[in-house]
């Protein structure tokens, strides 16, 4: 019954969301455009369906995503896990945390690779190009920035200093990379860095970030928790970038050559 409860609270809520967005379609459909809209029906059918995705989504992120993601991070930052039977926190150092580091990297490639929205752009990206800028080197690219950002990121929540430092020197190199890549990617990497944190990426990353906050002594879920999402937005930006001006600078040495 409880479980009940929480789903029908979920679906009103997300109907109470979703219901301006539509309400506007309207306003600018019968009110501006003064026209009719096309199989109302099927209109109609889909506004239910997206109520119910979002929240069995929703649902889903706060009985399953979340939970999992705090419980792999405090697991993983056991004392015990990480330095043997007996150790306690305030034994660990910043470097004994690595199997942190590796989960969270992996996470972070998996979860890039599982996001839709990403495959859709980067279906986009090789129909424009016309073949020869491929999907799936796109998505691994993307995918790798993200698990090193994602593993940076663990790191500063591990070892306490500022997200400042690292979002600052991340955008003074991708800034560095902008004058130097070729500009048919630029506007590509820029989105692919959006396009990462979306709704796969987002629970899980954010769980694990909070749970490791709530584990690690002298942390504060709230000061220290958050942040791992802009470094899954940043990292992407830089890989991208650097994977195209590797991938010239090869095509002319190849050319030198010959």
């Amino acid at each position: 019954m409880e479980l009940l409860f929480s789903l029908q609270t979920l679906l009103i809520s997300t109907c109470r969301d979703v219901a301006p967005v539509f309400l506007l379609i309207l306003l600018y459909q019968f009110v501006l455009l003064r026209q009719p809209v096309p199989n109302i029906s099927r209109v109609l059918f889909g506004v239910v369906y997206v109520i119910l995705g979002l929240a069995l989504f929703q649902f889903g992120l706060e009985k399953a995503l979340f939970p999992l993601g705090k419980a792999m991070a405090t697991q993983l930052s056991s004392p015990a896990f990480l330095k043997g039977p007996g150790a306690v926190a305030t034994d660990l150092t910043w470097h004994n945390y690595g199997w942190i580091y590796l989960f969270a990297g992996c996470i972070g490639f998996a979860t890039t690779i599982a996001e839709p929205s990403l495959l859709a752009v980067a279906l986009k990206a090789q129909d424009v190009s016309g073949g020869s800028l491929k999907q799936r080197t796109l998505r691994y690219a993307v995918a790798l920035g993200v698990a090193v950002g994602i593993a940076l990121g663990t790191y500063r929540i591990i070892s306490g200093t500022p997200i400042a430092y690292y979002i600052l020197a991340g955008y003074c190199i991708v800034v560095l990379q902008t004058f130097t890549a070729p500009r048919s990617i630029i506007a590509l990497a820029y989105d692919s860095g959006g396009v990462t944190t979306s709704t796969v990426t987002v629970p899980i990353v954010t769980a694990l970030g909070l749970g490791l906050a709530e584990t690690v002594p002298g942390r504060n879920p709230a000061l220290d928790g958050f942040g791992l999402i802009a470094f899954a937005s940043l990292f992407p930006i830089i890989a991208v970038l650097g994977y195209a001006q590797v991938s010239t600078w090869l095509a002319q040495r190849s050319r030198q050559k010959e």
